[in-house]
């Protein structure tokens, strides 16, 4: 009981960060001679769904407006989406912005988190030359296929990138497999994807936390669709026709570091629920569940996945192999 309780507070704890991160709380700022409104970026109340360099539009998942934010998270335009992506589009011709160009790679966070939670993990990215999106949606106010809805225009967004990439986190993943569901076809410029402990086999604490009422409250719909149920979404998400890898946190024991979880585990994800079988490459931490992104040993393991195709220095990957069925590998 004593874990169980553990857990639920932590949630508690992000959901609070969450809400005070969630709402526009707009301070004034002068921007081109003009008053433009700071924000804190809408965390969990807004979904990216247009992207431009270090410009993003954001739609309400409440009152469906939109609105254009820069880099800083300052708005600049609000209303309907054709008024934001004008007043973008004036912005790139007044300051003669330079088209989107190359490698790009999206960063996708997990339930009650947010693109900021990647900040050392985008700037190691943008080191090595790539074009880096952090794409936020509220994750704790929409199903998985809802939030991949969001994600699927804002790929349709990056034009002039050349090959596109994600990192994901948790959630991030199954997101993202749910948009591969939904895509008829997906876009044919997806060519890595490095996941970090996604529970891609459902994940046990969800089925043992799913019919509390605070568990409901905090993490909405996808709180439910995380459970390792058979008939469940995650049991029909398709395994991604493109090459990905797997980083999990584990403590490197049958203990594990959550005495509620059998097997080894990040602290939220059993390790073995992280293995989805076709990924090129499979590696493991010791990380908890919640760090994995800003963790160093993480960051190099992406970034050399992206570029390289696998992890390790040496070249020496370790495949999970792909399900054997009549109608080929996958589904």
């Amino acid at each position: 009981m004593r874990w169980m309780s553990l857990s639920i507070a932590a949630w508690c704890g992000l959901a609070l960060i969450a809400s005070r991160a969630g709402g526009d709380e707009p301070v004034s700022a002068e921007a081109d001679g003009e008053l433009e409104m700071l924000t804190l970026g809408g965390r969990q109340f807004w979904g990216d769904v247009h992207f431009f360099h270090d410009w993003r539009i954001q739609q309400n998942v409440f009152t469906k407006h939109y609105r254009l934010l820069d880099g800083r998270d300052v708005r600049h335009e609000s209303g309907t989406f054709e008024a934001c992506r004008d007043r973008l589009n004036a912005i790139i011709k007044r300051d003669k912005l330079p088209p989107m160009s190359g490698k790009g790679v999206i960063l996708i966070h997990g339930i009650i988190r947010s693109s900021k939670s990647f900040a050392d993990m985008g700037a190691a990215l943008r080191a090595k030359g790539f074009q880096v999106f952090g794409f936020d949606y509220p994750s704790t106010r929409l199903s998985i296929p809802e939030s991949a809805r969001y994600l699927e225009r804002a790929i349709e967004s990056l034009q002039g990138i050349e090959e596109i990439h994600f990192v994901v986190h948790s959630m991030g993943g199954l997101v993202v497999r749910s948009y591969l569901a939904q895509s008829d076809p997906p876009d044919p410029r997806l060519t890595r994807m490095v996941m970090l402990g996604v529970p891609n086999l459902g994940a046990g604490m969800a089925d043992r936390l799913r019919s509390l009422g605070l568990y409901k409250f905090l993490l909405g719909p996808a709180g439910q669709q995380l459970a390792t149920d058979a008939e469940g979404l995650i049991a029909s998400l398709p395994i991604p026709g493109f090459e990905f890898g797997i980083v999990a946190g584990a403590r490197g024991d049958e203990q594990g570091f959550n005495p509620l979880i059998p097997g080894d585990d990040d602290g939220t994800v059993e390790l073995a629920r992280t293995r989805l079988p076709g990924a090129a490459d499979f590696v493991t931490v010791r990380a908890l569940h919640s760090f994995l992104m800003g963790h160093s040993e993480v960051i190099g393991f992406t970034v050399r996945f992206l570029e390289r195709g696998h992890f390790r220095p040496e070249g020496n990957a370790e495949p999970i192999p792909p399900p054997v069925s009549p109608d080929g590998p996958g589904r």
